[in-house]
């Protein structure tokens, strides 16, 4: 029979059906603390419990060969750290090098290639043909050598930022490798949005000053000592892409100066007051999240979160700052597609405590959610993963990104061994776990779990310290429908790197509107008969042809507007409405055979210059048909 893609009734009120046999495979919905699955799971390195909800473990890889310690599974010196994504590639950082891995089929990731590079903590960016390498620690030669280095003072050390030239996967070249006084916690890479063949990056640093005996101009002389002193800025690498071996710092943006023009501006560090919490002095950024479309970026910088103008990426700017009694280091930020949301991350004990057990507060070690005005940041909630976790296990809010459900504000993020949690923070004030996944406690090392997990084209990609990496896929739940989840899906990046957002563009698709219909069911937005109505409206368009399927189309829209004038949910019945009328322009069929998959359809339609709308197969030939929307 024909796959039905608007099905808000079936999928919402025949659901509990669907719940009943996930219950019985032994997940629970999320937020309910104490008797959580999540609570006492066996502990392994291999071997470890294992709960979750809403989400399916589609592939699990070890660590390649030589990238980790026989002797010692939980060796740091061999941890996992962040991801890049390009093309059907993942580029995995890592503390010993990167492993990149091929998951044109996700289900069955292919290890690609290796590099070995230490220096830590390894985040890596991909751009075009270019790799780029966070290096800080003092072991980093320019060579990429193990050896480390001895001298306090070597013309042989690297701290700062290295670029690849990965035109040959199989033999990267490390065409440049730009020295920084504090090296490279993280970076981000920034577009010049006047010229495409310039990019650039800020470099955030973390770790002791060098000495200036080694690279010239270094102090980590406090600013009432010393002026230019390393500490209190980021730097600013510009990269002409034709020629990366010119990449050079170009700024060092004093971007914490207070209006006098002092560059400690913001928080000195201590606590807050009585019963507070210890907050780090503001003088480093951790993590910076530029969102190039919207010409802003939040840096979170140890003692406070603040916004920047990217608008001149070489010079950015400070626009707004916060702080907050309940956090302890300022770590990361994400904003929502339309960035009047901001969530900024607290890594209270700096990632190698357990911070998430049930005697901790549930707004220290968590996530601030901002609503954001232009320049105006307003504290709206905090979230932080509900399942208490034991005191064997490191645990604090880390790095995630946005899940694209239309209508709705979804992030995927990682809480080392807490696992990866899923959250709806649509309403900011109101943030709720939709889904998780964990495993228990690492039997012979206390410092384990996903540094980071990112979605990406339809799957979920987690980073793991110790265990390696695993490749998950959202399932459908009273949270979340397929519709949804299909919608999503329908986005597609060519390379993704987390700290620069993209702004999410849906295609018209009757996916996209039975993803607004299914909301329209769960918040009962609509009255039950007309959202019925809706949807059968919608089904039959979408077996229509031609002028006759545009008129159909057309009028829906029109009806739907004035639905919205009664409408309980009156901005997402106006979405629906906006989807509605963008399907009403044409669209054509393509069948295919039926051995081809909806992503191979998909990737079809985009190679002819079009966008995949809709699926349905047919009864008489089980052959899949595609709608290309021009």
């Amino acid at each position: 029979m024909p796959r039905r893609v608007i099905t808000p009734i079936r999928t919402l009120l025949a659901g509990a059906g669907l719940l009943a046999a996930v219950h019985a495979a032994g997940a629970q919905p999320p937020n309910r603390a104490f008797d959580d699955p999540r609570v006492g799971l066996g502990a392994g390195t291999a071997d470890a419990g294992v709960a979750l909800y809403g989400l399916a473990l589609v592939a699990q890889r070890g660590k390649a060969g030589g990238f980790f310690n026989p002797a010692a599974a939980g060796d740091f010196g061999f941890a996992n750290s962040d991801l890049a994504f390009q093309g059907t590639l993942v580029f995995q950082g890592g503390y010993h090098g990167f492993q990149v891995w091929d998951v044109a089929d996700p289900a069955n990731p292919v290890l690609r290639t290796t590099l070995v590079c230490p220096g830590g903590q390894g985040d890596p960016s991909v751009y075009g043909n270019l790799l780029f390498f966070s290096v800080e620690e003092t072991r980093g030669r320019l060579d990429c050598g193990p050896q480390g280095v001895q001298d306090t003072v070597s013309a042989e050390r690297f701290r700062g930022v290295r670029i690849f030239d990965i035109s040959n996967l199989d033999h990267p070249v490390q065409v440049a490798a730009v020295q920084t006084c504090r090296g490279s916690h993280t970076h981000t890479l920034v577009p010049d949005p006047s010229d495409p063949g310039v990019l650039y990056v800020y470099v955030s640093g973390t770790s002791i000053v060098r000495s200036p005996s080694e690279l010239a101009g270094c102090s980590g002389r406090p600013p009432e000592e010393d002026p230019n002193t390393a500490l209190f800025r980021i730097e600013v690498i510009r990269v002409p892409l034709a020629a990366p071996e010119r990449a050079r710092v170009v700024s060092a943006p004093r971007l914490f100066a207070d209006s006098t023009g002092a560059v400690a501006g913001l928080w000195r560090g201590g606590i807050h007051g009585p019963d507070t919490q210890e907050t780090s002095e503001t003088n480093q950024c951790h993590d910076i999240t530029v969102y190039p479309e919207m010409g802003v970026a939040a840096g979170a910088c140890s003692g406070n979160g603040i916004l920047i103008d990217i608008r001149d990426p070489a010079n950015p700017k400070r626009t707004a700052e916060v702080s907050d009694p309940n956090f302890a280091y300022w770590h990361s930020a994400t904003f929502n597609n339309d960035a009047t949301t901001v969530i900024y991350t607290d890594e209270w004990g700096g990632g190698g405590a357990p911070r998430c057990r049930s005697t901790d507060r549930p707004q220290w070690g968590a996530d601030a959610i901002y609503r954001r005005d232009g320049r105006k940041l307003t504290a709206a909630s905090f979230f932080k993963l509900p399942a208490p976790q034991t005191s064997a296990e490191n645990c604090v809010a880390h790095n995630g990104s946005l899940i694209p459900v239309p209508g709705r504000d979804i992030m995927v993020q990682a809480w080392y061994q807490g696992g990866i949690s899923v959250f709806d923070f649509t309403d900011p004030a109101k943030p709720m776990e939709i889904a998780y996944f964990d495993r228990g406690p690492l039997a012979d090392s206390a410092l384990g779990g996903h540094w980071s997990a990112y979605w990406y084209n339809g799957y979920i990609y987690g980073s793991a310290i110790v265990r390696g990496f695993d490749v998950l896929k959202l399932t459908p739940t009273e949270h979340l429908s397929q519709n949804e989840i299909d919608a999503a899906s329908l986005v597609r990046l060519d390379q993704f790197n987390p700290q620069l957002q993209p702004r999410i563009v849906w295609p018209a698709s009757f996916v996209v509107a039975g993803a607004y219909v299914d909301q329209l069911v769960r918040n009962q937005g609509l009255s039950a008969e007309r959202i019925a109505q809706v949807a059968r409206d919608l089904e039959q368009a979408e077996h229509l042809e031609g002028a006759e399927q545009q008129s159909a189309l057309t009028r829906l829209a029109v009806q739907l507007d004035r639905d919205a004038s009664q409408a309980a949910d009156a901005t997402r019945v106006r979405a629906l409405a906006a989807v509605v009328r963008d399907l009403s322009t044409s669209s054509r069929p393509v069948s295919y055979g039926s051995g081809v998959t909806v992503e191979e359809a998909a990737a079809q339609c985009r190679a002819q210059g079009t966008v995949p709308s809709s699926t349905t197969t047919r009864a008489a030939d089980e052959r899949l048909q595609m709608r290309c929307r021009r």
